[in-house]
């Protein structure tokens, strides 16, 4: 079983369940257009053999890009022996920017990318801001999806903490400050940031101006930092959006995203 492949990777049970957002429905955006989103491929070593499992597909939380799946995507290509795509969200790593940014439109995004590379049968496996699109995407029915992965994340209203608008803040510091060196961008970083692990994600953004010669942020920082507010909430929550395939919902022991009154209220 596609399942049980999953199980025995992670180590978790893989549960069917019925899951569904808690607030109210949010208007649908129609007025904008898709991204191409950039991705990674990773092929399974025994590509002609057929695999239980579908393609499986891995979406980033916010401020991080595809690279940071990138070892898990080689593990799970080759244990599973099946494709793995890592996508880069838009406005975020290599993948076109956009005024706008919501999960209906980020999306819409990885429909057409399952679309163009013609993909039938996925797994989707979404972290965080990924797992709330992974999630959309299931409450607008996509035919293409098998099963859900969702990690540290809920189908409902998440405050994110205030420390994201600290964090975005931040860059937005080291951009005026104009700096040259990445040590310098970490200098500033650790006036805002104490935890290093958090300054050396952040920084993974940071690419230099080859003809100013100064760093900036790969990511657009005001359309991200304007976004914080939509991306506290879900836009389904009308209980006639459901999806009723096998879904796994994996959380730290010390995560704030994933609630026993929300786990038990699904």
């Amino acid at each position: 079983m596609v399942s049980r492949s999953f199980s025995i990777l992670l180590n978790l049970p893989i549960f069917k369940r019925t899951f569904k957002g808690i607030n109210s429905i949010r208007k649908y955006v129609t007025a904008s257009d898709t991204v191409k989103l950039s991705f990674t491929q990773f092929d399974p070593p025994k590509l002609n053999e057929p695999s239980e499992c579908s393609t499986l597909i891995i979406l980033h939380g916010l401020f991080g890009s595809k690279q940071n799946w990138r070892s898990l995507a080689k593990v799970f290509a080759q244990r599973l022996n099946t494709r793995v795509f890592t996508l880069d969200l838009r406005n975020h790593g290599e993948s076109p920017h956009s005024e706008v940014h919501n999960y209906e439109i980020m999306a819409k995004d990885v429909v057409s990318f399952m679309n163009e590379h013609h993909l039938k049968r996925t797994f989707v496996m979404g972290h965080s801001m990924g797992g709330k699109v992974a999630m959309t995407m299931a409450l607008m029915q996509v035919a293409q999806i098998d099963q859900l992965i969702v990690v540290d994340s809920a189908p409902t209203d998440a405050h994110l903490s205030k420390e994201f608008d600290t964090y975005v803040g931040a860059m937005k510091k080291i951009e005026q400050v104009g700096v040259v060196k990445q040590s310098q961008a970490d200098e500033i970083l650790k006036s805002y940031i104490s935890d290093i692990h958090i300054r050396q994600f952040l920084l993974t953004n940071l690419k230099k101006d080859q003809e100013k010669g100064t760093y900036k942020f790969r990511i657009p920082l005001e359309v991200l930092g304007n976004s914080l507010k939509t991306l506290h909430g879900f836009p389904f929550g009308s209980a006639r959006h459901t999806f009723h395939k096998s879904t796994l919902f994996v959380a730290g022991t010390k995560s704030n995203y994933i609630l026993p009154k929300v786990d038990s209220a699904h």
